[in-house]
């Protein structure tokens, strides 16, 4: 003869088991817990951590503001330099621990049968001359009113990462002139 249980005897075991748990934590805080108050500051960097002063580096020893990251997950030149030069374009996204930015349509006054987007893409937290990508769209509208992907030629991609280095570099240069020597 096997006993099986029943089910009521299920929910008492679990109700028992539930009722035993609430009274062993009710139990443990008998006394109210007193604040613990910090003697250091918390945004102090070099402040006491279980790794000790500054905390742990993963990723080579270098601070982020030595490479112009300034906390952000790219080069921090390179990605406010392609905000600068995009400025001109509505953005829809901007992803700045990602490194991309995306724009919407644009069209330009002198030519309203001709629109463009652009996807800007950082690749790296190095300001080097292959550490942006462009990709550009253009579409044009036919006699009919409707929308058509048309050719970029491939300088376009090329000139709008070239003007983004080079005010990427401006911005660094103004940075390295404004620190005390």
């Amino acid at each position: 003869m096997t006993l099986r249980p029943t089910p009521g005897s299920i929910r008492f075991a679990l109700l028992a088991a539930l009722a035993a748990g609430l009274f062993a934590l009710a139990a443990c805080n008998k006394d109210p817990v007193e604040p613990i108050q910090a003697e250091y500051d918390p945004r102090d960097p070099n402040r006491p951590t279980v790794f000790g002063p500054g905390g742990i580096d993963l990723f080579g020893g270098k601070k982020r503001e030595d490479d112009g990251g300034g906390g952000i997950g790219v080069n921090s030149f390179l990605w406010r330099a392609s905000l600068d030069t995009l400025a001109f374009m509505p953005i829809t996204s901007a992803d700045a621990l990602g490194g991309v930015i995306l724009t919407d349509w644009y069209t330009f006054a002198d030519s309203p049968n001709e629109r463009f987007k652009l996807n800007v893409y950082i690749l790296g937290r190095a300001l080097r001359a292959d550490g942006v990508r462009v990709s550009s769209f253009r579409q044009t509208r036919d006699p009919s009113g409707t929308w058509r992907d048309a050719a970029v030629p491939k300088e376009t991609a090329i000139k709008i990462e070239e003007a983004i280095l080079t005010r990427a570099r401006q911005l660094r240069q103004e940075t390295m002139a404004q620190r005390p020597r």
